[in-house]
C-alpha cells in the first residue's frame, strides 16, 4: 500500500501509473541498473527492484503504449509533473509527489550512463530497451531548473526505418520527384522543417532506397538516431575535435557513394558538403529553415557561394507533420466561406468536398472512442514542399536572386505549396482545417499558395481577357484569378 505521505500529495483524477507501488520508502536503491537492452515488461515483473525503478519503467512502457514520440519528466514547485508529447501534442499524464524528483531522475540518468553527482550542467545519453519485439532507443537530456533536473526522453523505434517512400508521401508527383532526386548518382538534397518534423525519417527512408551491396553509404550525426543495416553510421564527438567537417573530410577517404550529413549548421560543413557533390557523390543533409525556397537565403548568409550551391544541388525539401484525423470518429461538417477564405479557398470551388472536423471528449468518459483515446487525431501525416532545381532556378540562385523571385520560378516550374499539399489533405479527409492552420497558415504561404493558383489559368474566366503570370485579378473585369 501507498503510504499516506504520498497518498496525500497525489493528484485525485485519473488513474495513477504507480497506483500499487509502495513509494513512501523510495529513497535510493538506485544503482543496480538494467543490462543495456533488457526487455521492459519482463524487468516489471522481476522481484527485488525498488518501487522507484519499477516506477521508471512503467513510466517508459505507458509512453510507448500510447506511441508518444516524447517523455517530460519536469520538476515544480508543486510536483514531478510528467508530460507525453502524442501526435506533435503534449499533455499531462501523471504528477508525482516532489520528494520522488531526486530518485526518479537519478533514476532515469544512471540508465542513461550520466553523472548522478553533477546537476549543475546539461547532459545527454541514451537508453536501449526491448518493447513487444521491438528495439527501442530513448534519447536522454537533462537540464537543470529551479526545481531540479528536467528529462527529456525522446523514443526513437528503429522499426520506423522500415517506412518507405509510399508510407510517408501521399501525395504521387511528390513521390516520385523525391524518389527521383533520391536516385541520382551525385548532387545534394537538402530537406528543411523544424525539429521533430519527421526530417530524419524521410532521410531514412531515402538511403533505405538506396541501400544496396554494391554502394558504400556513410552518415555522420548526431546523435545517430536509427541503426540501418549495411551502412557505416559515425556519431560526432566535438569534445574530441570530431565535428561534421572533419567527419566529411574523413569520408571522402573512405571510397563513399552516398553520404548522409545529420545537420549542416556552419560554413565548413556545407562547402565540405557541396565539394563532396561536385565530386561525384549523392548528399543528403539537414537545414533549419521556414520553407524550401528560404534555404537559398539561408546558405547565402552561412557565407557559401551562389555559384556551388546552383551547381551542386538538386532540390530542397521542406516538410511538416499534421496530426491524422480519426477515421472511427470524425465529424463531417461543411465549413461557412469566411473560414474557408481564411485559407485562400473559394467555398463554390469546394461545394463538392466533404470535409471534416475532430471528436474531442475526455478520456475514460462515455462516447470515447478506443481507437483515439478521445483526442480526435490517431497519428501524424507528412506534409512536403518539392522544390526540384532547373535550369532557370539554378541561373537565378547564381545571380543571387531574392527568395521571393525563387518561391516564384519554384510555383512556376510545378512546386505545390506546404499550404497547397496540406488543403489536399484536408480535401482527402486525413486531416482538419484547424491543423492546417496551427501548423501551415502564414501570410508567406497563404500568398504562394494564392499566387500558385493563379499561375494556373492565363486566361480570365469571366471576360476571356488574357492575364499575365503576376495579376491575381483581372484588371478590366476585377474578377478574381482562381483555379480552373
Amino acid at each position: 500500500m501507498i503510504s499516506d505521505t504520498v497518498t496525500k500529495e497525489m493528484p485525485t483524477n485519473g488513474s495513477s501509473l504507480f497506483g500499487d507501488l509502495d513509494l513512501g520508502q523510495a529513497g535510493i536503491a538506485l544503482q543496480e541498473g538494467h543490462n543495456n537492452g533488457e526487455d521492459l515488461e519482463a524487468s516489471t515483473q522481476g522481484s527485488g527492484l525498488s518501487p522507484v525503478m519499477s516506477l521508471v519503467d512503467r513510466i517508459l512502457i505507458e509512453a510507448l503504449t500510447a506511441s508518444a514520440s516524447d517523455i517530460h519528466i519536469e520538476p515544480q514547485e508543486e510536483g514531478l509533473l510528467i508530460r507525453f508529447r502524442q501526435d506533435g501534442v503534449l499533455r499531462n499524464v501523471e504528477k508525482l509527489p516532489k520528494t520522488l524528483t531526486p530518485a526518479v531522475t537519478s533514476r532515469f540518468k544512471i540508465m542513461a550512463d550520466l553523472d548522478i553527482a553533477e546537476r549543475r550542467l546539461p547532459q545527454d545519453g541514451r537508453i536501449r530497451r526491448n518493447f513487444r519485439g521491438r528495439t527501442m532507443d530513448f534519447r536522454v537530456s537533462t537540464l537543470p531548473s529551479r526545481h531540479g533536473e528536467k528529462v527529456v526522453l525522446r523514443l526513437l523505434d528503429s522499426g520506423a526505418t522500415q517506412l518507405g517512400l509510399d508510407t510517408l508521401i501521399t501525395n504521387a508527383g511528390a513521390r516520385a520527384n523525391l524518389r527521383e532526386m533520391g536516385s541520382k548518382p551525385f548532387g545534394m538534397i537538402l530537406v528543411t522543417g523544424p525539429t521533430g518534423s519527421g526530417k530524419s525519417t524521410t532521410l531514412y527512408a531515402l538511403l533505405s532506397e538506396r541501400n544496396d551491396p554494391g554502394i558504400n553509404i556513410l552518415t555522420v550525426e548526431d546523435p545517430i538516431e536509427y541503426t540501418l543495416r549495411g551502412i557505416t553510421q559515425t556519431q560526432v564527438n566535438r569534445e574530441k575535435g570530431y565535428d561534421f567537417a572533419t567527419a566529411l573530410r574523413a569520408f571522402m577517404r573512405q571510397d563513399p557513394d552516398v553520404l548522409l550529413v545529420g545537420e549542416t549548421r556552419d560554413l565548413e560543413t556545407a562547402r565540405t558538403a557541396i565539394e563532396a557533390a561536385l565530386t561525384g557523390h549523392l548528399v543528403l543533409t539537414t537545414l533549419h529553415c521556414n520553407d524550401a525556397a528560404s534555404a537559398f537565403a539561408r546558405l547565402d548568409e552561412m557565407g557559401v557561394e551562389p555559384f556551388l550551391v546552383s551547381a551542386s544541388l538538386l532540390g530542397v525539401i521542406s516538410q511538416r507533420l499534421l496530426r491524422r484525423l480519426c477515421s472511427d470518429c470524425r465529424i463531417p461538417y461543411r465549413p461557412d466561406s469566411e473560414e474557408l477564405a481564411r485559407f485562400g479557398l473559394v467555398a463554390t470551388d469546394e461545394s463538392g468536398i466533404t470535409f471534416y472536423r475532430a471528436l474531442m471528449v475526455q478520456s475514460g468518459s462515455e462516447g470515447c472512442c478506443p481507437n483515439c483515446q478521445g483526442r480526435g487525431y490517431a497519428g501524424r501525416v507528412g506534409v512536403y514542399e518539392i522544390l526540384r532545381m532547373n535550369e532557370t532556378l539554378s541561373s537565378a540562385v547564381a545571380k543571387r536572386a531574392s527568395t521571393e523571385q525563387l518561391r516564384r520560378l519554384a510555383l512556376e516550374g510545378g512546386m505545390k505549396t506546404l499550404l497547397g499539399y496540406g488543403l489536399d489533405l484536408v480535401r482527402q479527409g486525413l486531416t482538419t482545417l484547424e491543423e492546417v492552420e496551427r501548423m501551415l497558415l502564414t501570410d508567406t504561404g497563404l500568398e504562394s499558395e494564392r499566387r500558385a493558383r493563379a499561375l494556373s489559368t492565363l486566361t480570365c474566366r469571366g471576360c476571356g481577357a488574357g492575364l499575365q503570370d503576376e495579376w491575381l485579378e483581372c484588371p478590366y473585369c476585377l474578377r478574381v484569378r482562381r483555379q480552373a
